[in-house]
């Protein structure tokens, strides 16, 4: 391999973890909640399913008609009554009303208090992200130096490599502040 792609493989990586990084922030978030509906508060909830526990995106449409309600509706209406006691199992701390074929889960408005605790709690699974984010460049830099020493690398290189990784780590660190600046939009919002 050339010297150029030796780095190159190293910055691709790096790239690939960061993203993969500030998408697993997502998913967290899509997963709080906020007093708006989404079908991600449930659809990772899983219902005993004739013996086997089963996503509820497995096993029912999931559908928000409205801004503050869910509505899951399974395919086979037996399994109602698994999916309410999963969902009264889960932490969601909403309790399913049915009427034989549907259940409904309502959003209750979130209190000051409770937004205020879910934006200090968002920073802190933001500021894991950010660490994570600085461990693959101190990670990615490490390997650059040790490729640099067994591969003879030019310093040059090495040195304009180096200065990627920190432009490629500056730009998800700011990336992940936008998602957490999004979510806490959201959450403030009444």
């Amino acid at each position: 391999m050339s010297e150029d792609q030796i780095l190159d493989e190293i910055l691709d990586d790096a790239k690939n973890r960061m993203e993969n990084s500030a998408q697993s922030l997502r998913n967290e978030f899509s997963k709080l909640r906020t007093g708006r509906a989404s079908t991600s508060l449930v659809e990772d909830i899983r219902a005993d399913y004739y013996g086997t526990q089963t996503p509820l995106n497995q096993m029912s449409s999931i559908s928000v008609p409205e801004p503050r309600t869910i509505i899951i509706q399974p395919w086979d209406t037996n399994a109602i009554r698994e999916i309410e006691k999963a969902i009264q199992k889960s932490d969601l701390g909403i309790n399913p009303t049915n009427d034989g074929k549907i259940i409904r889960l309502v959003i209750p408005n979130l209190t000051e208090e409770r937004r205020k605790e879910l934006v200090k709690h968002v920073g802190k699974i933001t500021e894991d992200h950010r660490i994570t984010i600085r461990q693959i460049r101190k990670d990615s830099n490490n390997y650059m130096k040790e490729v640099e020493k067994e591969e003879h690398i030019s310093e040059d290189k090495v040195k304009s490599a180096l200065t990627k990784i920190q432009s490629l780590t500056d730009d998800y660190i700011k990336k992940i502040n936008e998602i957490l600046g999004e979510k806490e939009k959201e959450i403030m919002e009444i």
